[in-house]
Protein backbone atom coordinates (compact mmCIF):
# COMPACT_ATOMS: atom_id res chain seq x y z
CA UNK A 1 0.00 0.00 0.00
CA UNK A 2 0.91 3.20 -1.04
CA UNK A 3 2.46 5.47 2.35
CA UNK A 4 0.46 8.72 2.87
CA UNK A 5 2.91 11.65 2.15
CA UNK A 6 3.43 13.82 5.51
CA UNK A 7 4.96 17.32 6.09
CA UNK A 8 6.05 19.23 8.81
CA UNK A 9 4.84 22.50 10.18
CA UNK A 10 5.71 24.78 13.07
CA UNK A 11 2.72 25.25 15.29
CA UNK A 12 3.83 29.05 15.54
CA UNK A 13 4.32 30.67 12.57
CA UNK A 14 2.78 27.93 10.25
CA UNK A 15 6.38 26.71 8.42
CA UNK A 16 6.50 24.24 6.26
CA UNK A 17 9.02 21.63 6.04
CA UNK A 18 9.58 17.64 4.03
CA UNK A 19 11.85 16.92 7.72
CA UNK A 20 11.66 16.99 11.22
CA UNK A 21 13.60 20.07 12.47
CA UNK A 22 14.61 21.36 16.11
CA UNK A 23 14.29 25.08 15.31
CA UNK A 24 12.05 26.80 12.81
CA UNK A 25 13.86 29.01 10.32
CA UNK A 26 10.65 31.16 10.14
CA UNK A 27 10.32 32.24 13.95
CA UNK A 28 13.17 30.75 15.53
CA UNK A 29 11.39 28.42 18.10
CA UNK A 30 12.64 25.33 18.78
CA UNK A 31 10.72 22.15 19.16
CA UNK A 32 7.64 23.60 17.42
CA UNK A 33 7.46 20.87 14.33
CA UNK A 34 4.32 18.81 14.17
CA UNK A 35 3.74 15.62 11.63
CA UNK A 36 0.56 16.15 9.85
CA UNK A 37 -1.11 14.74 6.08
CA UNK A 38 -0.86 16.74 3.31
CA UNK A 39 -3.91 18.52 2.29
CA UNK A 40 -4.62 17.15 -1.27
CA UNK A 41 -6.28 20.23 -2.90
CA UNK A 42 -8.95 19.92 -6.29
CA UNK A 43 -9.04 21.90 -8.99
CA UNK A 44 -12.32 23.09 -8.19
CA UNK A 45 -12.76 26.82 -7.68
CA UNK A 46 -14.39 27.78 -4.43
CA UNK A 47 -18.58 27.87 -5.02
CA UNK A 48 -19.27 31.66 -4.73
CA UNK A 49 -16.14 33.35 -6.36
CA UNK A 50 -16.51 34.81 -9.18
CA UNK A 51 -13.34 35.30 -11.82
CA UNK A 52 -12.55 38.82 -12.00
CA UNK A 53 -10.24 40.92 -14.24
CA UNK A 54 -7.66 43.47 -13.60
CA UNK A 55 -9.10 46.92 -13.59
CA UNK A 56 -7.84 50.37 -13.49
CA UNK A 57 -7.21 52.28 -10.53
CA UNK A 58 -8.78 55.28 -11.60
CA UNK A 59 -11.63 53.70 -12.76
CA UNK A 60 -12.14 51.95 -9.28
CA UNK A 61 -14.91 53.43 -7.05
CA UNK A 62 -14.13 54.82 -3.66
CA UNK A 63 -17.04 53.70 -1.97
CA UNK A 64 -16.69 54.17 2.14
CA UNK A 65 -17.60 50.90 4.16
CA UNK A 66 -21.14 49.42 4.58
CA UNK A 67 -21.18 49.08 8.18
CA UNK A 68 -23.64 48.07 11.21
CA UNK A 69 -23.22 49.04 14.40
CA UNK A 70 -23.55 46.35 16.90
CA UNK A 71 -25.15 48.96 19.79
CA UNK A 72 -22.20 47.97 22.21
CA UNK A 73 -19.97 51.68 21.57
CA UNK A 74 -16.81 50.20 23.14
CA UNK A 75 -17.11 47.07 20.88
CA UNK A 76 -17.98 49.61 17.81
CA UNK A 77 -15.31 51.91 18.93
CA UNK A 78 -12.58 49.23 18.52
CA UNK A 79 -13.79 47.55 15.17
CA UNK A 80 -13.22 51.52 13.86
CA UNK A 81 -17.05 52.33 13.88
CA UNK A 82 -18.81 49.27 13.34
CA UNK A 83 -19.04 45.78 11.57
CA UNK A 84 -18.05 46.01 8.38
CA UNK A 85 -19.87 43.70 5.27
CA UNK A 86 -17.86 41.16 4.20
CA UNK A 87 -15.18 41.10 6.87
CA UNK A 88 -13.71 38.07 8.74
CA UNK A 89 -12.87 39.06 12.66
CA UNK A 90 -10.81 37.15 14.56
CA UNK A 91 -11.53 37.64 18.80
CA UNK A 92 -8.45 35.74 21.00
CA UNK A 93 -8.40 35.72 24.27
CA UNK A 94 -7.58 33.43 27.79
CA UNK A 95 -10.06 30.68 28.40
CA UNK A 96 -12.82 32.23 30.53
CA UNK A 97 -11.78 35.72 29.57
CA UNK A 98 -15.16 36.88 28.13
CA UNK A 99 -14.65 36.10 24.30
CA UNK A 100 -18.23 34.18 24.19
CA UNK A 101 -19.95 36.49 26.55
CA UNK A 102 -19.25 39.36 24.14
CA UNK A 103 -19.87 37.98 20.63
CA UNK A 104 -23.18 36.57 22.45
CA UNK A 105 -24.41 40.51 23.60
CA UNK A 106 -23.40 41.70 19.96
CA UNK A 107 -26.00 38.86 18.67
CA UNK A 108 -28.91 40.02 20.88
CA UNK A 109 -28.09 43.71 20.49
CA UNK A 110 -28.08 42.93 16.90
CA UNK A 111 -31.31 40.42 16.65
CA UNK A 112 -32.47 42.83 18.00
CA UNK A 113 -32.90 45.07 15.57
CA UNK A 114 -34.10 42.21 12.76
CA UNK A 115 -30.47 41.37 11.64
CA UNK A 116 -30.38 37.45 10.52
CA UNK A 117 -27.80 36.11 12.80
CA UNK A 118 -26.50 32.75 12.65
CA UNK A 119 -24.23 31.81 16.59
CA UNK A 120 -22.60 28.19 15.82
CA UNK A 121 -20.75 26.42 18.47
CA UNK A 122 -17.94 23.68 18.51
CA UNK A 123 -18.39 23.59 21.87
CA UNK A 124 -21.45 23.82 23.91
CA UNK A 125 -24.72 22.47 22.98
CA UNK A 126 -27.46 24.35 22.24
CA UNK A 127 -28.91 23.94 25.52
CA UNK A 128 -25.69 25.25 27.49
CA UNK A 129 -25.69 27.85 24.71
CA UNK A 130 -29.59 29.03 26.08
CA UNK A 131 -28.36 28.91 30.13
CA UNK A 132 -25.62 31.46 28.93
CA UNK A 133 -28.18 33.99 27.15
CA UNK A 134 -30.71 34.14 30.03
CA UNK A 135 -28.23 34.90 32.39
CA UNK A 136 -27.16 38.11 30.07
CA UNK A 137 -30.84 39.34 29.73
CA UNK A 138 -34.18 38.86 27.31
CA UNK A 139 -33.40 38.35 23.66
CA UNK A 140 -36.21 40.08 22.04
CA UNK A 141 -35.02 38.85 18.37
CA UNK A 142 -34.85 35.81 16.83
CA UNK A 143 -30.83 34.29 16.67
CA UNK A 144 -30.29 31.10 15.15
CA UNK A 145 -27.88 28.69 16.81
CA UNK A 146 -26.07 25.59 15.34
CA UNK A 147 -24.13 23.41 17.80
CA UNK A 148 -21.77 21.77 14.71
CA UNK A 149 -17.71 21.34 13.94
CA UNK A 150 -17.97 19.74 10.56
CA UNK A 151 -17.25 22.44 7.95
CA UNK A 152 -19.05 21.15 4.86
CA UNK A 153 -22.75 21.02 7.10
CA UNK A 154 -21.51 24.16 8.68
CA UNK A 155 -20.52 25.92 4.74
CA UNK A 156 -23.99 24.67 3.68
CA UNK A 157 -26.14 25.85 6.17
CA UNK A 158 -24.13 29.38 5.53
CA UNK A 159 -25.34 29.14 2.26
CA UNK A 160 -28.85 28.21 2.77
CA UNK A 161 -30.10 30.59 5.64
CA UNK A 162 -27.54 33.63 3.99
CA UNK A 163 -27.33 34.90 7.61
CA UNK A 164 -25.80 38.87 7.20
CA UNK A 165 -23.34 37.93 10.83
CA UNK A 166 -21.84 34.39 11.48
CA UNK A 167 -20.10 33.97 14.55
CA UNK A 168 -17.76 30.54 14.96
CA UNK A 169 -16.80 29.14 18.72
CA UNK A 170 -14.11 28.76 18.62
CA UNK A 171 -12.24 27.89 15.49
CA UNK A 172 -10.24 25.19 16.72
CA UNK A 173 -13.28 23.31 17.24
CA UNK A 174 -13.97 23.17 13.45
CA UNK A 175 -12.58 20.52 11.17
CA UNK A 176 -12.58 19.43 7.24
CA UNK A 177 -13.30 15.69 6.46
CA UNK A 178 -10.64 15.47 3.61
CA UNK A 179 -7.73 17.18 6.12
CA UNK A 180 -6.37 13.75 8.14
CA UNK A 181 -5.26 15.87 10.85
CA UNK A 182 -7.38 16.19 13.79
CA UNK A 183 -9.16 19.53 15.26
CA UNK A 184 -7.22 22.12 15.93
CA UNK A 185 -3.85 21.53 14.06
CA UNK A 186 -2.29 23.74 11.77
CA UNK A 187 -3.37 21.95 8.78
CA UNK A 188 -7.40 21.78 10.22
CA UNK A 189 -7.00 25.58 11.36
CA UNK A 190 -5.71 26.71 8.18
CA UNK A 191 -8.17 25.38 5.32
CA UNK A 192 -11.12 26.27 7.40
CA UNK A 193 -10.53 29.70 8.37
CA UNK A 194 -8.93 29.94 4.19
CA UNK A 195 -13.07 28.80 3.31
CA UNK A 196 -15.02 31.05 5.86
CA UNK A 197 -13.33 33.41 4.24
CA UNK A 198 -14.37 32.99 0.71
CA UNK A 199 -17.75 32.58 2.32
CA UNK A 200 -17.50 36.11 3.94
CA UNK A 201 -15.85 37.84 0.72
CA UNK A 202 -18.12 35.83 -1.32
CA UNK A 203 -21.48 36.15 -0.19
CA UNK A 204 -21.16 39.11 2.01
CA UNK A 205 -21.30 38.24 5.17
CA UNK A 206 -19.71 39.27 8.09
CA UNK A 207 -17.98 36.43 10.07
CA UNK A 208 -16.53 36.46 13.73
CA UNK A 209 -14.36 33.50 14.71
CA UNK A 210 -13.31 32.50 18.14
CA UNK A 211 -9.57 31.71 18.34
CA UNK A 212 -7.99 30.12 21.83
CA UNK A 213 -4.43 31.10 22.86
CA UNK A 214 -1.40 29.94 23.80
CA UNK A 215 0.35 30.08 27.17
CA UNK A 216 2.68 33.11 25.70
CA UNK A 217 -0.49 34.69 24.97
CA UNK A 218 -0.81 34.34 21.08
CA UNK A 219 -3.40 32.90 19.05
CA UNK A 220 -2.96 29.19 18.97
CA UNK A 221 -2.50 28.15 15.67
CA UNK A 222 -0.09 29.13 12.74
CA UNK A 223 0.93 32.90 12.53
CA UNK A 224 -0.79 32.79 8.95
CA UNK A 225 -4.16 33.03 10.39
CA UNK A 226 -3.78 36.39 11.98
CA UNK A 227 -3.04 37.12 8.28
CA UNK A 228 -5.78 35.46 6.80
CA UNK A 229 -8.33 37.82 8.53
CA UNK A 230 -9.32 41.57 8.11
CA UNK A 231 -9.20 42.34 11.74
CA UNK A 232 -7.40 40.77 14.85
CA UNK A 233 -9.05 41.63 18.36
CA UNK A 234 -7.46 40.89 21.79
CA UNK A 235 -9.25 40.30 24.83
CA UNK A 236 -6.70 41.41 27.79
CA UNK A 237 -7.64 41.85 31.64
CA UNK A 238 -6.61 39.49 34.83
CA UNK A 239 -9.11 36.54 36.07
CA UNK A 240 -9.41 38.20 39.29
CA UNK A 241 -9.96 41.54 37.75
CA UNK A 242 -13.22 42.67 37.06
CA UNK A 243 -12.62 44.83 33.91
CA UNK A 244 -11.47 44.10 30.76
CA UNK A 245 -9.78 45.50 27.95
CA UNK A 246 -10.69 44.77 23.94
CA UNK A 247 -7.85 45.79 21.84
CA UNK A 248 -7.41 45.78 18.06
CA UNK A 249 -4.03 44.08 17.06
CA UNK A 250 -5.06 44.51 13.31
CA UNK A 251 -7.51 46.04 11.75
CA UNK A 252 -7.57 46.29 7.95
CA UNK A 253 -10.97 49.04 8.48
CA UNK A 254 -9.75 51.46 11.33
CA UNK A 255 -7.27 52.14 13.84
CA UNK A 256 -5.30 49.77 15.06
CA UNK A 257 -4.56 52.61 18.71
CA UNK A 258 -8.37 52.16 19.69
CA UNK A 259 -9.33 49.98 22.70
CA UNK A 260 -12.30 48.97 24.75
CA UNK A 261 -12.45 48.83 28.17
CA UNK A 262 -15.59 46.72 29.88
CA UNK A 263 -16.37 46.08 33.18
CA UNK A 264 -17.77 41.61 34.16
CA UNK A 265 -20.58 41.53 36.15
CA UNK A 266 -23.00 38.81 37.04
CA UNK A 267 -24.95 39.72 34.30
CA UNK A 268 -21.97 39.40 31.64
CA UNK A 269 -20.14 42.65 30.33
CA UNK A 270 -20.86 46.13 30.98
CA UNK A 271 -18.96 48.41 29.04
CA UNK A 272 -16.91 51.22 31.08
CA UNK A 273 -17.50 55.22 29.66
CA UNK A 274 -15.08 56.65 31.61
CA UNK A 275 -12.51 54.33 32.09
CA UNK A 276 -10.18 56.59 33.84
CA UNK A 277 -12.46 56.86 37.38
CA UNK A 278 -12.51 53.16 36.80
CA UNK A 279 -9.00 52.87 37.25
CA UNK A 280 -8.54 55.71 40.40
CA UNK A 281 -11.32 53.89 42.46
CA UNK A 282 -9.80 53.17 46.00
CA UNK A 283 -6.57 55.40 45.31
CA UNK A 284 -5.08 56.37 48.98
CA UNK A 285 -4.60 59.95 49.68
CA UNK A 286 -1.49 61.75 51.01
CA UNK A 287 0.53 58.09 51.09
CA UNK A 288 4.44 58.01 49.95
CA UNK A 289 4.98 56.28 46.95
CA UNK A 290 1.19 56.87 45.12
CA UNK A 291 1.49 59.32 42.00
CA UNK A 292 -1.35 59.82 39.06
CA UNK A 293 -0.33 59.57 35.24
CA UNK A 294 -1.94 60.06 31.91
CA UNK A 295 -1.73 57.07 29.38
CA UNK A 296 -2.90 57.41 25.90
CA UNK A 297 -4.23 53.87 24.91
CA UNK A 298 -5.19 54.81 21.14
CA UNK A 299 -6.91 58.21 21.02
CA UNK A 300 -8.10 58.07 24.79
CA UNK A 301 -6.25 58.96 27.63
CA UNK A 302 -6.38 57.29 30.74
CA UNK A 303 -5.53 58.22 34.39
CA UNK A 304 -3.85 55.58 36.28
CA UNK A 305 -2.03 55.06 39.53
CA UNK A 306 1.57 53.99 39.75
CA UNK A 307 3.07 53.04 43.11
CA UNK A 308 6.33 52.63 44.60
CA UNK A 309 7.59 50.65 47.70
CA UNK A 310 11.72 51.44 47.92
CA UNK A 311 13.05 49.77 51.08
CA UNK A 312 15.87 48.52 52.73
CA UNK A 313 16.99 45.09 50.96
CA UNK A 314 17.60 41.69 53.96
CA UNK A 315 19.27 40.14 51.32
CA UNK A 316 22.78 40.01 49.47
CA UNK A 317 21.33 41.13 46.17
CA UNK A 318 18.45 43.52 46.70
CA UNK A 319 15.06 42.58 44.92
CA UNK A 320 13.37 44.29 42.33
CA UNK A 321 9.72 43.56 40.63
CA UNK A 322 7.24 45.42 38.13
CA UNK A 323 3.93 44.61 37.89
CA UNK A 324 2.05 46.12 34.84
CA UNK A 325 5.20 47.90 33.40
CA UNK A 326 8.39 46.99 31.52
CA UNK A 327 11.12 45.32 34.34
CA UNK A 328 13.96 46.74 32.34
CA UNK A 329 12.80 50.05 32.17
CA UNK A 330 12.31 50.63 35.75
CA UNK A 331 16.18 49.01 36.49
CA UNK A 332 17.28 51.59 34.24
CA UNK A 333 15.56 54.69 35.25
CA UNK A 334 16.77 53.62 38.85
CA UNK A 335 20.31 53.43 37.41
CA UNK A 336 19.90 57.06 36.06
CA UNK A 337 18.61 58.42 39.51
CA UNK A 338 21.56 56.70 41.10
CA UNK A 339 24.22 58.33 38.53
CA UNK A 340 22.76 61.57 37.93
CA UNK A 341 21.17 62.16 41.52
CA UNK A 342 23.59 60.08 43.83
CA UNK A 343 20.87 58.55 45.52
CA UNK A 344 21.94 55.27 46.68
CA UNK A 345 19.36 52.45 45.39
CA UNK A 346 21.52 49.62 44.92
CA UNK A 347 20.65 48.57 48.69
CA UNK A 348 16.94 48.99 48.64
CA UNK A 349 14.78 46.51 47.45
CA UNK A 350 11.76 48.40 44.51
CA UNK A 351 8.34 46.95 44.03
CA UNK A 352 6.58 49.27 41.04
CA UNK A 353 3.04 48.25 40.44
CA UNK A 354 0.29 49.80 38.29
CA UNK A 355 -2.53 49.71 39.93
CA UNK A 356 -5.73 48.02 38.77
CA UNK A 357 -3.94 45.44 36.88
CA UNK A 358 -3.25 48.17 33.61
CA UNK A 359 -0.02 46.90 31.36
CA UNK A 360 1.45 49.85 30.30
CA UNK A 361 4.37 50.08 27.83
CA UNK A 362 4.69 53.66 26.41
CA UNK A 363 7.87 56.04 27.45
CA UNK A 364 5.59 58.46 29.14
CA UNK A 365 5.02 56.71 32.09
CA UNK A 366 8.63 57.08 33.05
CA UNK A 367 8.23 60.45 34.85
CA UNK A 368 5.53 58.65 37.32
CA UNK A 369 7.57 55.88 38.11
CA UNK A 370 10.50 58.10 38.97
CA UNK A 371 8.23 60.23 40.80
CA UNK A 372 6.82 57.24 42.96
CA UNK A 373 10.44 55.95 43.90
CA UNK A 374 11.46 59.07 45.38
CA UNK A 375 8.34 59.63 47.46
CA UNK A 376 8.78 56.35 48.65
CA UNK A 377 12.26 56.95 49.27
CA UNK A 378 12.19 60.26 51.03
CA UNK A 379 8.64 58.81 51.82
CA UNK A 380 7.29 62.46 51.20
CA UNK A 381 3.85 62.30 49.44
CA UNK A 382 3.20 64.74 46.43
CA UNK A 383 0.19 66.54 46.04
CA UNK A 384 -2.96 64.05 45.45
CA UNK A 385 -4.62 66.81 42.46
CA UNK A 386 -1.08 66.39 40.44
CA UNK A 387 -0.56 64.56 37.69
CA UNK A 388 2.68 63.91 35.83
CA UNK A 389 3.89 62.13 32.77
CA UNK A 390 7.05 62.10 30.45
CA UNK A 391 9.97 60.25 29.42
CA UNK A 392 13.25 60.15 30.79
CA UNK A 393 16.43 59.74 29.00
CA UNK A 394 19.63 58.45 30.35
CA UNK A 395 21.40 62.08 30.71
CA UNK A 396 18.44 63.37 33.02
CA UNK A 397 16.75 65.10 30.81
CA UNK A 398 12.63 64.76 30.80
CA UNK A 399 12.03 64.34 27.14
CA UNK A 400 8.40 65.71 25.26
CA UNK A 401 5.95 62.80 24.40
CA UNK A 402 2.72 63.07 22.36
CA UNK A 403 -0.96 63.97 22.83
CA UNK A 404 -0.02 66.08 25.74
CA UNK A 405 -2.69 68.48 25.53
CA UNK A 406 -5.27 65.72 25.01
CA UNK A 407 -3.25 64.19 28.52
CA UNK A 408 -3.62 67.47 30.24
CA UNK A 409 -7.54 67.68 29.35
CA UNK A 410 -8.76 64.33 30.55
CA UNK A 411 -6.74 65.35 33.73
CA UNK A 412 -9.03 68.85 34.33
CA UNK A 413 -11.91 66.85 33.64
CA UNK A 414 -11.12 64.41 36.55
CA UNK A 415 -11.07 67.36 38.91
CA UNK A 416 -6.87 67.76 38.80
CA UNK A 417 -5.39 71.12 39.24
CA UNK A 418 -1.82 70.47 38.34
CA UNK A 419 0.04 68.39 35.86
CA UNK A 420 3.89 67.53 35.79
CA UNK A 421 5.08 67.19 32.08
CA UNK A 422 8.06 68.24 29.96
CA UNK A 423 9.12 72.22 29.24
CA UNK A 424 8.28 71.10 25.36
CA UNK A 425 5.42 69.73 25.84
CA UNK A 426 4.37 72.59 28.31
CA UNK A 427 5.20 74.69 25.05
CA UNK A 428 2.77 73.10 22.70
CA UNK A 429 -0.16 73.44 25.43
CA UNK A 430 -2.24 76.78 25.57
CA UNK A 431 -5.55 77.62 26.60
CA UNK A 432 -6.19 75.77 29.69
CA UNK A 433 -7.19 76.54 33.53
CA UNK A 434 -4.94 73.65 34.84
CA UNK A 435 -1.85 74.91 36.40
CA UNK A 436 1.44 73.56 34.45
CA UNK A 437 4.84 72.94 35.80
CA UNK A 438 7.63 72.14 33.17
CA UNK A 439 10.38 70.43 33.69
CA UNK A 440 14.09 69.59 31.66
CA UNK A 441 16.06 66.99 33.88
CA UNK A 442 15.46 65.02 37.11
CA UNK A 443 17.90 67.66 38.83
CA UNK A 444 14.61 70.01 38.96
CA UNK A 445 12.00 67.04 39.88
CA UNK A 446 14.24 66.54 43.11
CA UNK A 447 13.30 70.16 43.78
CA UNK A 448 9.73 69.41 44.80
CA UNK A 449 10.64 67.04 47.41
CA UNK A 450 13.28 68.94 49.07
Amino acid sequence: MAKNKTVFFCRECGYESTKWMGQCPGCKQWDTFTEEPVVKKTAMRQPGITRTEPELLSKVAAVEDQRLLTGIQEFDRVLGGGIVIGSLVLVGGDPGIGKSTLLLQMSRELSDKQIKILYISGEESLKQIKIRADRLGVFHGELLLLSETNLDNIEDTIRKLMPQIVVIDSIQTMYKEEIGAAPGSVSQVRETTGILMHLAKGLEISIFIVGHVTKEGVVAGPKVLEHMVDTVLYFEGESKASYRILRAVKNRFGSTNEIGVFEMREKGLVEVTNPSEFMLQGKPEGEPGSVVTASMEGTRPILVEVQALICQTNFNMPRRTAAGTDYNRVNLLMAVLEKRLGIQLSGMDAYINVAGGMKINEPALDLAIVMAILSSYKNRSLDSRTICFGEIGLTGEVRAVNMAEQRVIEAGKMGFNAVLLPQMSKETISNTNIKLIGVRNIREIIKLFS
